[in-house]
Order: C-alpha cells, then structure tokens, then sequence
C-alpha cells in the first residue's frame, strides 16, 4: 500500500496535469451520510485521520486537514510525518478552508471538488466565495483514477422492515410525500439520502456500520415511485416485495441517465442539504427546480404510535442489558484487568441476548479517566485505558433494535468520588433533570430550551461545546433530523412524536468526563386560554450513580423528578430480571 506521502505526490501530479492549483476532499458520501461504507472513505486514503468529522485541502505546496475540537488529539497523531498540517477548527487564529485558499493561491487560478461528495447547497456557496475572490470551482474526481485498490461498493441483500414494526406502510408513506410534493406544485421528488429511502419504503440494510440503511437512490414522481439500487443486493423476496408496492427497479448507476430523462420543463423538487452537486447537474437545465426540506425528514421525525411503542419496548430490552452489564462491571472491576475495549465488547454482549437486537447504533464511546474528557473518543490498541478504582468512566452507547433505536449515556464512579467530580456530575444532572421535566408551548423550537441544560454550568463559568440533543431515528439513523436542541438556531418546532436526546455535559482535560443522557419524546400536556403545551416522557431506564450525587445541590423538585423516574426504572425493569439482579437494581434505585 502506498503510504500518505506518495498518495499526495501522486495528487499532485494528477491535479498539475489537469490545471488544478487545489483540491479539496471531505470525509462524506454522494448521500450526505454521516457513516460511510469504505469505498468512499476518500478522506482516511490520501491523510490517514480516521475521525468521522474533517476536510483535507490539498495544494501544489501544502496540505491541511480541518477538524474540531472532539479530534486535535487524535488528528496530532494520525496526522504525524505525512506533511497534512492540523488546522483546528473552531479556534479564533484557524481561518476557513475558503479563506485559507483565497490568501495562498493566485487570481485566476482552479479549485477542483468531486461533485458527488457536496450537497447543492455547500458546492453553490464555494464557488460564491471563489468568485468573489478571482478563483474558480471546477468539478474533479481525482481519486477515481488514484485510488487502485478501492474496497468496491457492499452487495449484501437489504431486508423488509415489517409494518409490525414500522406502522404504516409503503403506499401510505408514498401518498403522504405526494401530497407535500402537490403542495409544491412538483413533478418530481429526488431522494439520495439513504435514511430517507430506508425510512419511505421500509427498507434496512447492512451497508453501513451502525446504521440500517441501503445504498440506493429513489424518484418519486405523481404515478410512479423508481428504486435505484444495484441488483446483487435483490433476492426473490424483495422483488416481489417492491413490485407488489408498485414501486420499479433501476440500476443504482442509472440516476444520472433517469435524472436527465425528466421531461423538460417539469418541477424537480429536492433537499439542497442532502442531493449532491453532480445529481443535480444531470436534472434537465429547462426544469424549474426547488429547494425544500426533504418531505421524509419531518414525517419520519414524529414517530407513529407503532414506531412509539417498539422504541418503549427496545427501551425495556436495552435497560436489562444494561442492569446485567453494570452488575458484571461491579463484579470484575476490582480485579485491575478490564480495559475499555474489554467493557465495549462485553455490553455489546449483553444487548446481542435481545433476539431483536442487530447491532450498535454508533461506536460505543467508553471513556476512564481523562480519556472521558474526550468528546467524541474511541478506544484503540494505543489508547485504551486499564480500568482502576479511582475515577470516573463515561459511557455513551447505544443499540439498534427491530423495534428502535437507543442512545444512552452514564457516567458511574469507579472508586470514591471527589467533592469536585461530585459538584460538576450534579451540576450536569441538574440540567438533565431541568430540561426533562419542563413544560413549553407549541412553536417552541429546541435552541429556546437549551439554556435550561446548560444554566447551572454557567452559573459557575463553566461550559460544553456540543450540542444538548439530536433526533433519533426508529431503527434507523441514531442522529436524526431536522429536530435538535442546541445553541445554535435552528426553526424546526418541537412536535409530538419527535424523540430526542438530552445530554448536557463537562469535560475537565487531563482528568475526567461527565455526561448524563436519556432519550425522550415530546408529548402532549395541556391546553387553557393562554396555550396548548407540551412536555417531554423520557424514555430511557437505567438509574444515575446516585454515589456521585451531592444531594444537598437538589431542590426538592428535582429530588422527587429523579426519584420518580428510578422508581419507573425499577418498576419496568425488574420484572425482567432474576431475583439477584432484581436486589442489585433495587439498590441503585433507592430514594435519595
């Protein structure tokens, strides 16, 4: 295998020849996924940085590689002798990747993007920028050509999704798109994001790690409804399937060809977040083409009483796998072997005895000690911490189930807490507790309510960067759309249905992470003569640590919450378990 160096050189002489003074290479898709299958891992070829987030800019001079905060660490090391500098991201002295090319290249000189890999939106707002400063975006695919032993695309078949489980069924999805397609005056509707495919015609696969999707476009238009998709990934089922759905089979390559075969002057309606650049070239130049949200992105976000009921029951499977885990954890701890991988590996263990269980929902992030100060850490070979008696260990992980989705985080003391640690795990714990048990208004939109998880921190100027809560999807992406809560604006409104996150945290360097999470949903509560209200039903069952608790910091509100809520856990979880971790449970669920 060629080593980074070479891959660069190589680039370099491929971009000389074409008259390119800088291309630039994103860690993304042609669907804007967040997790991509190998074949299009572009950005881990030509640096070597593994971290789901980050852009390489490479020139006849330099190369850098923008990243945030979550990966400096990880980026330093990665990064190391392959001549790709680190430009942290989000810092005041680190300037764009836009503006760091205006100031070192030349008036009138070419900037090269592979099309397929940036949305309508990002390629349009690139090339404003280079305009404006005498530079020019030209579409490249340079790594085609380069990259020789590119893993091919996965061919696994893709599976049915029941309506047992997702509640509503193809033709019922299709008439809901084609309603809001009429309300747009559309002829057509292009989807290239997998999760929306997946989600519209009941479809899950074994694409892409962690989430349940299959590589495949679709095009939605008034009478017909086309699957784009490679066909080694059909079998005798799913053909029938689609075709009793009236939905057709193309190849997945033919796209572009159905794309240009539109007729002309017809209405394209497409989400310019998530079509790709190259996708929306090959629509007929005639065709009056308009940019909205993708229809599926809010049907899918407010979960039917079917999708409801399955998370509450893959609720129930993920808080006994859970109970047992954190039983085991007790047991062997003490013992000094156990390393992170070690407990990553065993609670996936414990959630693969649920018959419903198929697999992880995202790479488990267990964190002891400073590696909990981490954001978004994963343990390695070379990074993976030995288990001891005295600090605390984060644990962000989750399961996809036929029946939902689960993300859970908690932070347990290994050992005796210290009055510090104590402080800050219930100033976060306040937060969580703050935005649980608040009551809002409908037209209320997530950046309105993030205040209340991050206000006890600030009151002692103390803060976390990342955002407070995501959507989730029903056995489907983890991180969902177009729903969050954080500081940022965002005019999404909170609607029943939707289920989201709650996960405020703090991160002291070098020493340890705290971060509490449960995922909850929005319900309905209330309406009088000033306005009808909604509130959260957390769905998530597992008890905090109640040892790293200082309850003397709690109000007798945010007592009775937390106390209600173990109580719940247990009534819910107990019965599944046997009478020695009923005990153990029991325990943990105690009145504080």
């Amino acid at each position: 295998m060629q080593n980074i160096k070479e891959r660069l050189e190589a680039l370099r002489e491929a971009m000389k020849q074409q008259r390119v003074a800088a291309f630039i290479i994103p860690g993304t898709d042609p669907h804007a996924s967040e997790y991509i299958t190998e074949h299009w891992q572009e950005r881990v070829w030509i640096s070597g940085f593994t971290g789901s987030a980050g852009t390489v800019v490479v020139t006849q001079k330099a190369a850098g590689l923008w990243t945030d905060s979550r990966y400096f660490l990880q980026a330093d090391i990665q990064l190391k002798d392959t001549g790709i500098d680190l430009f942290k991201a989000g810092l005041p002295d680190t300037p764009s990747i836009n503006a760091w090319l205006v100031s070192v290249l030349k008036k009138g000189e070419r900037v090269a993007v592979n099309p397929e890999m940036f949305s309508v939106r990002a390629y349009a707002e690139m090339s404003a920028d280079f305009e404006v400063a005498g530079l020019e975006l030209v579409p490249r695919d340079f790594l085609k050509m380069l990259w020789h032993d590119r893993p091919s695309l996965p061919i696994e078949p893709f599976f049915v999704l029941d309506t047992e489980y997702a509640g509503r069924t193809v033709s019922d999805k299709l008439a809901q798109v084609r309603a809001i397609m009429d309300s747009h005056g559309a002829d057509v509707c292009v989807f290239s994001a997998l999760d929306d495919i997946a989600w519209l015609l009941n479809i899950r696969g074994t694409d892409v790690d962690f989430n349940p999707v299959v590589i495949s476009y679709a095009m939605v238009e008034k009478e017909h409804c086309t699957l784009f998709i490679a066909p080694e990934k059909l079998t005798a089922e799913t053909v029938r399937y689609v075709v009793s759905n009236k939905i057709a089979i193309a190849d997945y390559e033919n796209i572009y060809s159905a794309l240009k075969s539109i007729q002309n002057y017809s209405t394209v309606m497409y989400d310019g977040t998530r079509l790709n650049r190259a996708l929306y070239d090959a629509i007929p130049a005639s065709c009056r083409k308009i940019d909205v949200l993708s229809p599926v992105q809010r049907l899918k976000s407010i979960k039917n009483e079917t999708e409801l009921k399955g998370i509450r029951q893959a609720m129930l499977s993920d808080g006994v796998a859970l109970a047992r885990f954190f039983i085991w954890l007790e047991q062997n701890v003490a013992k000094g072997h156990l390393t992170e991988c070690d407990i990553m590996t065993m609670l996936k263990g414990f959630r693969a005895e649920d018959p419903h269980f198929m697999g992880e929902s995202f790479g488990t992030i267990a964190g002891y000690g400073s590696n909990g100060a981490i954001v978004h850490y994963a343990a390695c070979d070379e990074t993976c911490a030995t288990l001891q008696l005295d600090n605390l260990l984060l644990l962000d992980s989750g399961g996809q189930y036929l029946n939902g989705t689960t993300d859970i985080t908690r932070t347990v003391c290994l050992g005796q807490p210290t009055e510090q640690q104590k402080h800050d795990f219930t100033l976060v714990l306040k937060g969580h507790v703050a935005l649980a048990r608040t009551k809002f208004p409908k037209g209320t939109r997530g950046s309105q309510l993030d205040i209340l998880a991050h206000q006890f921190l600030w009151q002692e100027g103390l803060h976390y960067g990342h955002g407070t809560g995501h959507g989730v999807g029903h056995f489907l992406c983890v991180h969902e759309g177009p729903q969050n809560i954080r500081m940022d604006e965002n005019p999404t409104v909170l609607e029943p249905g939707m289920v989201i996150s709650d996960e405020p945290g703090i991160y002291r360097t070098g020493e340890y992470g705290i971060r509490t999470e449960n995922l909850v949903t929005v319900v309905e509560d209330e309406t009088n003569d000033f306005a009808s209200f909604l509130k959260f039903e957390t769905l998530t069952l597992c008890p905090y640590d109640s040892n790293l608790i200082d309850v003397d910091m709690l109000n007798q509100a945010e007592k009775d919450w937390i106390n209600a809520y173990h109580k719940r856990v247990y009534d819910n979880i107990a019965p599944l378990l046997n009478k020695e971790e009923q005990s153990w449970l029991k325990l943990k669920c105690s009145e504080i």
